[in-house]
């Protein structure tokens, strides 16, 4: 399969995942869920690069145990998120992270513009301030995209330290950890239910395994600058999954502010140093 199948079919198993994770949160709740998916997503990515703790000293291992944490934090902020706004429209929010880490340190000046479009699109979005939007749901997706930038950074330590694969199936073990008690308490006996269970482990093979696979498939022939291209149609790919799966549809100042910040992510990737992927 060419390498730009391989990303595209990955950004819709991402967004419809995340789609079809949302009708879970009336049994799971957003912890319950975001629960079942890094479980499954740990358990998946273990069974396929059985990583290992011996020969890596303590900086690695501080390292994944960082990354994991971040890795949880951003999908319970973003789970939380969606919870609470549209998904195209959180997701478009959440994308301040890869951007920022696309222009930061950047001397091109046409950086500047694709920095003003995001930001005129992320001003068109918030509506100006006009309360349209749950003000907690977009606070949650802008800090889901700060760890994004973090997790994009720290990505990239990872793969120097564990081949493959290996660091994030042991950072999303880590992961877990803390998502445990949350999950817990916001699925309950719900947790239980295999149906549920089933719907969950779904979900958690099309937003964290199935697309990562597909996507260190594609990074083996494909440039970084083209990848972080095509990982900006995330936005747009989200609302249009929100529309057809949740129902949620966007008025046309919010399809424009999304359009403006997939221009902008998509001219700032062609010279980013690193691929952006969130977990």
């Amino acid at each position: 399969m060419p390498p730009t199948l391989l990303v595209l079919v990955s950004i819709a198993s991402v967004q419809f995942g995340a789609a079809f994770a949302k009708t879970l949160f009336d049994e799971l709740g957003a912890g319950g869920t975001v629960f079942v998916r890094t479980l499954v997503a740990a358990i998946v990515l273990v069974l396929i690069w059985r990583p290992r703790l011996a020969g890596h000293d303590r900086r690695d291992l501080r390292l994944a145990l960082v990354f994991g944490l971040v890795l949880a934090a951003m999908n319970f902020c973003f789970y939380s998120s969606i919870e609470r706004i549209p998904l195209g429209i959180a997701v478009t929010f959440e994308f301040v992270g890869p951007l920022g880490v696309a222009v930061f340190g950047s001397r091109r000046p046409l950086d500047l513009l694709w920095v003003v479009l995001a930001a005129t699109g992320i001003l068109l979005l918030s509506d100006l301030g006009a309360g349209g939007l749950d003000r907690l749901g977009v606070a949650l997706a802008l800090f889901a995209g700060v760890l994004w930038a973090a997790y994009i950074l720290l990505s990239a330590r990872m793969g120097r330290a564990f081949p493959g694969g290996a660091g994030l199936a042991l950072a999303m073990v880590v992961a877990t950890i803390p998502l445990a008690p949350v999950g817990i308490a916001d699925g309950g006996s719900q947790l239980l239910v295999p149906e549920i269970l089933l719907a969950g482990a779904a979900v958690g093979l099309l937003g964290s395994a199935i697309p990562y696979a597909l996507e260190l498939e594609a990074l083996r022939t494909m440039p970084v600058g083209v990848f972080g291209v095509l990982m900006s149609l995330e936005p747009a790919v989200a609302a249009f999954a929100g529309f057809l799966v949740l129902d949620e549809g966007l008025v046309t100042r919010e399809v424009v502010a999304i359009g403006l910040v997939v221009a902008a992510s998509a001219g700032a990737a062609r010279g980013a140093p690193v691929a952006p992927r969130d977990g």
